[in-house]
């Protein structure tokens, strides 16, 4: 489970943010709008030209106007904010007192609802929901749905009816033949 690839291959539109190379290409993109824009171009033009948005053409030139080029430049990847190895190992140790130990109590459940409360009550960390599913997931936990049996269940008695009962209940198989759908008489030739 622990051999999935993670961030490293995702795209921004799959919540990954972009790769180094893509970053640059962005960059360096940016960095030709800087000329563009001391020339006196149109925000339409250039983003017309460059195939972008006259939106981020006017993001990039309103940057550029207060910071100048530095202001174009790429900030590098994108970071949240992330449990340390040894906050991981607190987690951990967390979880297996179990959701009575942490105020849960209807239930012996931990959900990723509960989970990222207990994170939030712990390391004063804000994680979405589904960033406490990615973060469980990328740490080898996997979703597990508890086995619920009637306590009265008798194993014997429906072994049982399966292989006395049932087959003489169940309708028997229809065969395949030719039938007519219609409703009226057949016409005879």
């Amino acid at each position: 489970m622990r051999s999935l690839v993670y961030a490293g291959d995702m795209r921004h539109a799959q919540r990954g943010g972009y790769t180094a190379a893509e970053r640059e290409r962005r960059e360096r993109l940016r960095l030709k709008t800087a000329e563009r824009f001391e020339d006196g171009e149109s925000t339409r033009d250039i983003a017309r030209d460059l195939r972008v948005s006259e939106r981020s053409v006017g993001r990039w030139r309103a940057a550029w106007q207060q910071g100048g080029l530095e202001a174009l430049r790429s900030k590098g990847p994108v970071s949240r904010e992330k449990l340390s190895a040894a906050q991981w190992t607190r987690l951990e140790a967390e979880l297996a007192r179990g959701p009575v130990a942490h105020g849960f109590a209807d239930d012996q459940r931990w959900t990723l609802a509960r989970i990222k409360t207990l994170i939030g009550r712990l390391f004063y960390l804000g994680y979405t929901i589904e960033g406490v599913g990615k973060l469980l997931h990328r740490h080898g936990w996997s979703v597990q749905v508890p086995v619920q049996r009637a306590l009265e269940r008798d194993e014997e008695a429906i072994i049982a009816w399966k292989e006395q009962v049932w087959p003489e209940v169940k309708p028997p198989r229809r065969t395949w033949a030719p039938t007519s759908a219609s409703r009226t008489r057949q016409v005879r030739g």
